[in-house]
């Protein structure tokens, strides 16, 4: 039914405990999901033998040897036996409803990407899930869980054949997961919010992995990918989704009084693309950010220092 990937990071001290409790979690959605992991990292290909996933090493890095979505998804696509693909990041646990949700999205709507929320959760300890293990996963996630704000997500659904013109984003860095929801849009797919119908839980880890300890989004690359995204302009976010699953099934998203210049802005973003005119509509969508740029125009030209 579905294939799942993923690029992890080393398997290492407490993030490769929260990895292998991800793969764990994967595993268990077995036999209607295989799972095939990327990259040569440390740990990796014992990981991948030990859960039975598929390992492809030969991932292209940029010049700071960060591994490339692109070559990601692409490798991904060419050796998956599944239509339906999804990439979720490696420190993600994955329950008992996201199955039935993914399914359900096939079954109705032809091209799309599903997407959803995350909740974060502390994890110190190797999990179980089987079925008292996913309870007592989700009594713990009802009183020490919380919900992330819809600016990042950390899977992507989608049918074999969609994104092969990705750019080079730096993976695990800011920007790109946007980008996903915008190219969707201005691909005509419907974007699925699916946060009602899946429960999907982020292990809360240090930035350790990172130079300098520093989060993702402070990072050099983060800019480059902001760049490669077009801009701040084709950074959407789950609020810009037009399809949302829920208990009661799959519906259009409803424009609300409130969201509707938001609405607005999306839409044609996403129709004009990277470029001068997404920047005004941009510009005139936000006063406050218009003030600050022509008041920073005005005081370039009477002081360039």
């Amino acid at each position: 039914m579905l294939t799942l990937f993923s690029a992890p990071k080393p398997f290492d001290g407490h993030v490769g405990l929260i990895q292998r409790n991800a793969l764990a979690s994967w595993s268990a959605l077995a036999p209607e999901a295989e799972v095939m992991l990327l990259g040569d990292e440390p740990g990796l290909a014992e990981a991948a033998a030990e859960w039975g996933a598929e390992h492809l090493k030969e991932v292209a890095r940029n010049e700071s040897g960060t591994p490339l979505v692109s070559s990601i998804f692409s490798l991904a696509q060419q050796r998956a036996r599944h239509e339906l693909m999804c990439y979720v990041n490696a420190d993600i646990l994955l329950l008992e409803d996201f199955l039935p949700s993914v399914k359900r999205v096939g079954q109705e709507l032809d091209r799309f990407l599903m997407v959803g929320r995350r909740w974060d959760l502390e994890v110190k300890e190797p999990l179980s899930f089987d079925p008292a293990g996913r309870e007592r996963l989700r009594r713990q996630l009802s009183v020490a869980g919380r919900k992330h704000p819809p600016a990042g997500s950390d899977y992507f659904v989608f049918r074999r054949g969609e994104f092969a013109d990705m750019p080079e984003f730096a993976l695990g860095r800011a920007g790109w997961d946007n980008w996903m929801i915008y190219a969707a849009r201005a691909k005509r797919l419907a974007v699925v919010d699916a946060t009602g119908s899946v429960t999907i839980i982020h292990q809360t880890h240090a930035y350790g992995h990172l130079p300098g300890g520093q989060p993702h989004y402070r990072l050099p690359e983060s800019e480059t990918n902001l760049r490669l995204a077009g801009g701040r302009e084709m950074i959407f976010t789950l609020k810009d989704a037009t399809w949302r699953l829920g208990p009661s099934g799959l519906r259009r998203q409803r424009i609300s009084p409130a969201g509707l210049a938001r609405t607005v802005e999306a839409a044609l973003a996403a129709r004009l693309g990277p470029g001068r005119p997404s920047r005004w509509v941009r510009l005139l969508s936000h006063p406050a950010e218009t003030l600050r740029y022509f008041m920073g125009r005005a005081k370039g030209r009477i002081d360039p220092a």
